[in-house]
């Protein structure tokens, strides 16, 4: 509506917000709330927008949003209190002259008696900091802010969450309990993201509670420890008030600790050890609500507990927050089961070397938490066993952890329905768990993998006929099935070959790779390529129809938008990984392939927006083609040779790198003029190296280098490219090649 009012309309002297706003504007000082509200409403509207009359009447409209500042109706309050916000964050050269006043008003109103108000107000102090206005403003303010904001994190005795806090951890969750959840396809090569933090872990809803915590933490990022002269008294007096009236007090105190964990860390650190000192008895307090905040609070100072284990102090500092967790994981409170799981997981990818010596009590509390957990925490557990997994890696495989670990998993998974929407979590807690396993796995193998076909299987004749499938078409079943699959394939290895030979599992995934839907096609990319590498037998039958499938998602720049991009990474992950297996027989992908790539590694050089997993898997797969079919690529070697070795020279040592060096090697002996134009690109790849294993490799790398130095002696040009090179990469390279 508002940029339907601002345009000219046929047969209209003005457009239509012309003539309209500047008497909504008079009717802001209508003696009835219904069109003040109205009108301030209206006028908000077109804020973001901003048109030339607004501007106009800018004084005007001011004016009047500051008189209504203290208008008697809390709804035209709370939208005063909006437009402030929304100014502050778009306009904010508009309030700059009246700044102190406006501080001064959102201060009060954040502390208003309507709730609403105040969470409006609120949300003034994140938006300030955020748009990079003057501290030095604000810094005056601070006393009487972080006071306020510290009140609001307060309980109110009729809030939602003090009255749910009490529900015993016997009590079965209902639908409406259960957070929707996402499941993240499996990608080769990529990175995951830190997600965001949540102040109230247990709260969907945004309140004036997170918001205050939420400015607290921006304020102390802004300020950094010039708050703690401020804040840690108030803390410091709510919390040696153990007193059974003050405990909401102490929750916002524990809360408040955690919220400026962050910005104020340089100031907290020197006295860390005396805070969790403070902090862990908390973790035994009769009310939940300040148990599940003190497990929250701690989790929020696990890369610093971690970091202090190299002291007797730290160690048993960590062990003490370790111990606190683990009990509060089998505490009788849902939202303190809920909590303490959610900080256990933060704890352990903190301090993954800390594990493996703790990991039997570890895995007994866990395991026991399996028998009294409901359905939403379940959830939870299985993402912390998943994520121990992931840290402790092979270690899990000692016979005495897979004995207390795998009978209560087995029996969650006996229990599940097949397509029960709460197996996603535990599927992916068992991929994990049978990429730790590793051969250890291979019990669970057989029941696991036939489980997963039956899945795939109703779920392709579901997307066609739900009725025939006798269940709803749901894509997520079929992309964490495949997700297992590729676990418990990279788990076995090449023992995986008999259960893949008497399955249908490479039909299924054949299917699969034509389902239109990104995360379906990404994730049986990477199931294709992790067979291929354990079991490529197994794919020789249809590996044209795979071939095929793979070329088909790098095909032209649409296959590297973004929301395809995940998809093209694992294709050309595949088909680097079919390449070392079949050798010659990727020939007809090659070319291809290659006019798709090399686009992207040249593109990489302009590295803004560059995807960089996609750039490494392009060059790792380019240099396995140039191994196996060298007689292929040798030709247009000087086309992609400086893209491909600047990319080359980023990647990490590794067995994929060395391939795809064999690949260089194989293309320079057959075209060795296409390097002329590249030498010192090719001696920067080559000096990446801080290590090569393949005595092989070495030997060829030699032979070139020493290929090359003769060529250049001959033609006059060696002492230009020593002259030219930089001093260190010299060295490097005389000491180990001698050249």
């Amino acid at each position: 509506m508002p940029l339907q009012l601002d345009r000219d309309i046929p047969g209209l002297a003005e457009r239509p917000i012309t003539v309209f706003l500047p008497r909504l504007l008079q009717l802001f000082a209508s003696p009835h709330a219904t069109l003040r509200k109205m009108a301030l409403g209206s006028v908000n509207q077109f804020i973001l927008h901003m048109p030339r009359v607004l501007l106009v009447n800018m004084d005007s409209y001011l004016q009047g949003l500051f008189a209504l500042g203290s208008d008697p109706t809390p709804e035209v309050r709370k939208l005063v209190c909006s437009a402030v916000v929304q100014l502050i964050e778009l306009q904010p050269d508009f309030l700059h002259p009246h700044m102190r006043n406006v501080i001064e008003y959102m201060l009060q109103s954040t502390r208003d008696a309507d709730p609403d108000v105040a969470l409006e107000a609120c949300e003034f102090w994140s938006a300030y900091c955020e748009n990079n206005q003057s501290p030095e403003m604000l810094r005056e303010f601070l006393p009487q802010l972080v006071t306020v904001l510290l009140t609001n994190m307060v309980y109110a005795d009729d809030d939602e969450a003090v009255i749910d806090a009490e529900d015993e951890g016997d009590a079965p969750d209902s639908d409406q309990d259960l957070k929707p959840r996402f499941h993240q396809s499996r990608l080769h090569g990529a990175t995951g993201e830190d997600a965001e933090e949540d102040y109230d872990e247990s709260a969907s809803t945004w309140n004036l509670r997170k918001c205050s915590a939420a400015g607290l933490d921006i304020l102390s990022h802004v300020f950094g420890d010039a708050l703690l002269p401020i804040l840690m008294p108030l803390i410091q007096t709510n919390l040696a008030d153990r007193s059974e009236a003050k405990w909401k007090e102490r929750e916002a105190s524990v809360l408040a600790v955690g919220a400026v964990g962050e910005g104020c860390i340089d100031g907290l650190l020197p006295a860390l050890p005396q805070m969790i000192a403070h902090l862990l008895p908390l973790l035994e307090d009769p009310h939940p609500l300040v148990r599940s905040i003190t497990c929250w609070t701690l989790s929020r100072y696990s890369k610093w507990i971690a970091r202090a284990v190299d002291k007797p102090e730290g160690q048993q500092q960590f062990d003490a927050v370790l111990t606190g967790f683990l009990a509060r994981i089998l505490d009788n409170n849902k939202r303190v089961q809920e909590a303490a799981c959610s900080a256990f997981a933060t704890l352990e990818e903190e301090a993954v070397d800390e594990l493996p010596d703790r990991l039997e009590p570890i895995l007994q509390h866990l395991s026991f938490a399996f028998s009294k957990y409901q359905r939403r925490n379940l959830r939870i557990l299985y993402d912390a066993v998943g994520t121990l997994a992931d840290c402790v890696g092979g270690t899990l495989q000692d016979p005495r952890y897979i004995a207390v670990l795998m009978p209560p998993l087995t029996a969650k998974w006996q229990q599940i329905a097949d397509f029960d929407r709460d197996i996603f979590p535990l599927l992916e807690c068992f991929t994990s768990v049978a990429q730790a396993l590793g051969p250890a796995f291979a019990p669970y193998a057989e029941t696991v993998l036939a489980r997963c076909c039956h899945i795939i299987r109703v779920q392709l004749v579901a997307e066609k006929d739900p009725a025939a499938a006798g269940a709803a078409y749901d894509k997520e079943f079929i992309v964490c099935a495949l997700d297992l699959s590729s676990g418990v394939t990279e788990a076995l290895g090449p023992s995986i070959e008999p259960l893949i030979a008497k399955s249908d599992l490479r039909d299924l995934l054949l299917q699969c790779c034509a389902v239109d839907a990104n995360d379906v096609k990404q994730s049986s990319l990477a199931l294709l390529g992790d067979l291929t590498k354990s079991c490529v037998q197994q794919v020789r039958p249809r590996l044209n129809d795979f071939l095929s499938v793979c070329v088909a998602q790098l095909n032209g720049p649409e296959s590297f938008v973004h929301e395809r991009i995940s998809v093209a990474n694992n294709a050309c992950w595949a088909l680097g990984e079919l390449a070392v297996k079949v050798r010659e027989e990727i020939a007809p992908a090659v070319v291809p392939v290659l006019n798709n790539i090399v686009p992207v590694l040249t593109s990489a050089q302009n590295p803004r927006g560059t995807n960089l997993a996609l750039v490494e898997n392009c060059a790792i797969t380019l240099g396995r083609f140039a191994w196996v079919c060298p007689d292929v690529l040798a030709p247009q070697a000087s086309h992609f040779l400086v893209p491909f070795l600047n990319t080359l020279k980023g990647i990490r040592d590794d067995v994929e790198k060395e391939e795809a060096f064999k690949g260089l090697c194989a293309v320079l002996r057959l075209n060795p003029m296409a390097a002329s134009t590249a030498i010192h690109p090719l001696l920067l790849a080559i000096g990446s190296w801080r290590e090569i294993h393949s005595a092989e490799l070495k030997a060829e790398i030699h032979q070139l280098l020493q290929g090359f130095k003769q060529m250049l002696v001959e033609a006059g040009t060696w002492d230009q490219i020593l002259q030219s090179t930089e001093k260190l990469l010299l060295q490097k390279l005389s000491a180990t090649y001698g050249i």
